[in-house]
């Protein structure tokens, strides 16, 4: 089979090298190479988009296998940051939704879930969620090819995490201070922030012990 994956975070790119198997891979990581031209040459089997930031245009998803992965139990969920709001909503576990693409963002039918814990900082817990994708789901798919079945349930709606919702000023918890500044800690997020005489204060790296946050702190000028 011919398999693309398109995505553009470092760990899905690192996992796509150690796919191995009879099948032939192919990666894209930009926009432009998601074209229905380009993607008619190859004429893949299956699309997986483990991470991906764009439109899946409607001439693809309607003449090719897409599947795309989301971080919660579908519909349950549905929308923008899905790792940010779960956290937020007090969540320690969640499930990785496997679903075709249709017109509706993430309302296609599901071809399987996974476990996935929500510990660790933004960055780790993708990188946990890319392993099960890598080395379970795509496996999974490719070799048994299941059929998608409708998604059941009670839609739940996420709304997208804008950069100014990172800001922890007015946050009164230690533990809701370091839930924020874990699950924005992560590549190409921004991070949590205060804003103080026209100076940015920005954390990562943070650790709770004894009711207190040890954290690296990033100081810039405010432009």
């Amino acid at each position: 089979m011919k398999i693309i994956v398109a995505t553009i975070k470092s760990w899905n790119i690192e996992n796509f090298k150690r796919l191995t198997g009879k099948h032939d891979y192919y990666l894209i990581t930009k926009k432009h190479d998601l074209s229905y031209e380009k993607i008619r040459k190859i004429n893949p089997d299956y699309i997986f988009f483990p991470h991906w930031s764009w439109l899946i245009t409607k001439n693809i998803y309607q003449n090719f296998n897409c599947v795309v992965f989301h971080m919660t139990d579908l519909p349950y969920g549905r929308g923008g940051s899905p790792l940010q709001n779960l956290i937020v909503q007090g969540c320690k576990r969640t499930k990785i939704s496997a679903l075709k693409v249709v017109k509706s963002f993430d309302a296609g039918p599901i071809y399987m879930k996974r476990d996935l814990d929500l510990d660790g900082t933004c960055e780790e817990i993708l990188e946990c969620c890319s392993d099960i994708i890598f080395k379970d789901m795509i496996p999974f798919i490719l070799e048994n090819k299941p059929r998608p079945m409708p998604q059941k349930g009670s839609v739940v709606l996420f709304e997208r995490f804008k950069p100014e919702d990172g800001n922890i000023e007015n946050l009164k918890r230690i533990e809701t201070i370091y839930d924020h500044i874990r699950m924005l800690d992560g590549e190409g997020y921004p991070n949590a922030f205060i804003k103080k005489n026209k100076l940015i204060f920005e954390f990562t790296d943070a650790k709770i012990k004894n009711g207190q946050i040890m954290a690296k702190v990033n100081i810039k000028c405010e432009k």
